[in-house]
């Protein structure tokens, strides 16, 4: 029962935690970090469940970013006829709803794509698509303004009984906002993991081979949690502009896929927590760092503390504590049967 309770006890905790937090600094921080750690998990459903790293995660981050952003602001698209293409601006859900189905309908293609590889070749197709993106965002100026970047953009907003619709500036409701989102993603990669998809992902992770031989459609599985995890990944990337209010093709920097990488690794790649607990580990920490040492002496600890983490928790943090509280269980009962036994006697 407890354990059933914990997560939502820590959805609970940190639902609260605007209220009483009175620097919007670290609001900012946590909203920030709340918007990387969805598109951890997303990452997570590839790395943890299906062995598969991709590296170009980031691109379908950026797709959600750019297609909201321009479905909100409104565009117009010469396709070389008559009259140029003209995108009227929409609602900002719309918009929002937009950016995660294109980013799915990227993943899909990919998916089919990438999948008939395997490996460093696999690797190498998923870091081209996120630079191919990074140049389309970047020269494509008609249409994203290039190195100009995507400015204005409107906040998300919500209907309050007592208010109307008003839109999210303050970073109390974003706050909320993106936990919202992020409970949501969790809820959705849980059902998924624990249901018959869930199983046929592990067994391509565990025996690709194996699985083959029982009947497992590989690349139709791969495909499903890769257009999963770009929604989800898609739905990141519209809070995100959605928050800042401005987008440019930096939103494809290879950096941010790294530190996804590094909050699924650090965490436990392949459990439901792992993603949540190294990026809040990894994404505090430099802001933590950033008031005691110097830029230069922050990253040196920064990639300590990830070293240290690898080396004596290879496995990751939630799997390192998990081992531990069963040891400890384990313990715990062997002395209390021990004592019964003596009792007895």
């Amino acid at each position: 029962m407890t354990t059933r309770l914990s997560p939502w006890l820590f959805v609970l905790v940190m639902a609260v935690f605007p209220l009483w937090l009175g620097d919007q600094y670290i609001l900012y921080i946590l909203t920030s970090t709340g918007i990387f750690i969805i598109g951890a998990m997303s990452l997570n459903l590839l790395l943890g469940y299906t062995g598969q790293l991709s590296l170009g995660h980031i691109a379908f981050f950026g797709i959600g970013a750019y297609t909201s952003a321009l479905l909100s602001l409104g565009f117009d698209l010469d396709l070389g006829g008559e009259q140029p293409f003209v995108m009227a601006p929409q609602p900002v859900w719309v918009a929002f709803l937009g950016g995660i189905l294109v980013a799915a309908l990227f993943g899909f293609l990919i998916g089919k794509l990438a999948f008939r590889v395997r490996g460093a070749y696999f690797v190498i197709v998923t870091i081209s698509f996120a630079q191919v993106m990074r140049m389309v965002a970047l020269n494509w100026v008609d249409l994203t303004e290039g190195p100009m970047a995507l400015n204005n953009i409107p906040p998300l907003s919500v209907w309050l009984p007592w208010d109307g619709v008003i839109p999210l500036y303050r970073k109390e409701y974003n706050y909320l906002l993106v936990l919202a989102v992020a409970v949501v993603c969790f809820l959705v990669i849980q059902r998924l993991v624990q249901s018959r998809v869930g199983r046929a992902l592990v067994a391509l992770r565990e025996n690709e081979s194996l699985a083959r031989s029982v009947g497992i459609d590989v690349t139709r599985y791969l495909v499903v949690a890769t257009v999963i995890a770009a929604a989800m990944a898609g739905a990141a990337g519209g809070l995100y502009t959605h928050y800042i209010r401005i987008v440019d093709p930096d939103v494809f920097m290879f950096i941010y896929t790294v530190t996804m990488v590094i909050m699924v690794v650090t965490g436990g790649k392949g459990t439901l927590a792992g993603p949540i607990v190294g990026g809040l580990a990894f994404g505090i920490l430099p802001e933590l760092l950033r008031e005691v040492a110097r830029p230069e002496l922050q990253w040196i600890i920064y990639g300590v503390a990830m070293i240290v983490v690898v080396f004596f928790l290879p496995q990751g943090i939630v799997p390192a504590v998990s081992n531990w509280v069963a040891s400890r269980r384990k313990r715990v009962a062997a002395t209390a049967l021990g004592l019964r036994k003596e009792t007895s006697a």
